[in-house]
């Protein structure tokens, strides 16, 4: 069975499908032996000591996560993962023995285990930005190091979220998707939290009354973890499906937002957007979008 086959839309695993891998992948892969790694993309391998070789016969103990970085604790050698906005993890209940051949397409990496089965890393689209890193420390791993606090942390709280944003001087939805602010959270969630805590996503930081930060952190707590617990059991193919339909304004643009029923905007920027709700989020007032405007002079 392929368990793992699934479109990629284009939006980047964050912290709830991260996790929902982290319980996939303990369910299925911890206890067992790696037989081998096949590597069909050497640029996706970030170290080269230890060598990805030196995981074949160590058991898999543990599955973690660190932000939107998957780790894979092989009796002390970690392998690390960060999927990018392409990338994906595609389980097989049954993998061919012999290693793929070197062709153009998603393969990135495949890692064997020593009942048959395993599970592969692709990327799909032309930006390849799919990272694998094999550590003896994930703190050995620079986008581990610079992590700002996880979001669903036991010791996160109100308070802890509110010396975040008390100095800042950047609108919220930069600093909910800053991984050395907060850990675990991008362009999707971001957008989902700025609407259930109906702020703009232009707003300050810095500018939140104690009420506004206890509403966003209510809201931060809320929409992330009813994510993971509408991710958690769900098969690695269905993930990103479900994250989709779940959404309530990203990737929504054009649609009546399910709480008021106006149109969702969206404001777009180089390489991602946004989507807000005018009515829930802006006062009635649709945010100024640069790059359309450009496109009308």
């Amino acid at each position: 069975m392929d368990a793992g086959r699934v479109r990629n839309n284009g939006s980047m695993p964050e912290l709830p499908e991260v996790q929902a891998l982290v319980g996939f992948l303990t369910e299925r892969a911890v206890g067992r032996v790696v037989a081998r790694v096949d590597v069909a993309a050497i640029s996706v391998l970030k170290t080269y000591d230890p060598p990805v070789t030196s995981l074949a016969g160590l058991e898999i103990t543990a599955v973690s996560r660190w932000g939107k970085f998957l780790d894979i604790d092989a009796s002390g050698l970690h392998l690390v993962t960060h999927l990018a906005r392409g990338g994906w993890l595609r389980w097989r209940d049954e993998l061919a023995p012999q290693p793929p051949r070197p062709v153009k397409g998603p393969l990135a990496l495949r890692v064997h285990l020593d009942d048959g089965s395993g599970f592969d890393l692709t990327e799909a689209g032309t930006q390849k930005r799919l990272a694998v890193y094999v550590v003896r420390d994930p703190q050995h791993v620079p986008g581990i190091a610079r992590l700002g606090p996880d979001p669903l942390a036991a010791g996160f709280d109100v308070a802890a979220l509110a010396g975040l944003l008390r100095d800042s001087r950047h609108q919220l939805k930069k600093v909910l998707r800053d991984q050395s602010v907060l850990a675990g959270v991008g362009n999707a969630y971001s957008d989902e939290v700025l609407h259930a805590a109906k702020m703009s996503p232009y707003r300050l930081a810095g500018s939140l009354t104690e009420a506004d930060v206890e509403t966003l952190y209510a809201a931060l707590h809320d929409v992330l973890t009813d994510a993971v617990d509408r991710s958690s059991g769900l098969a690695a193919g269905d993930l990103k499906a479900e994250k989709k339909t779940a959404m309530r304004v990203h990737g929504r643009t054009g649609q009546p937002c399910p709480v008021c029923g106006d149109t969702v905007r969206e404001v777009s920027f180089a390489d991602s957007s946004l989507q807000y709700c005018p009515t829930c989020q802006t006062g009635g007032k649709p945010l100024a979008d640069r790059r359309l405007s450009r496109l009308l002079k």
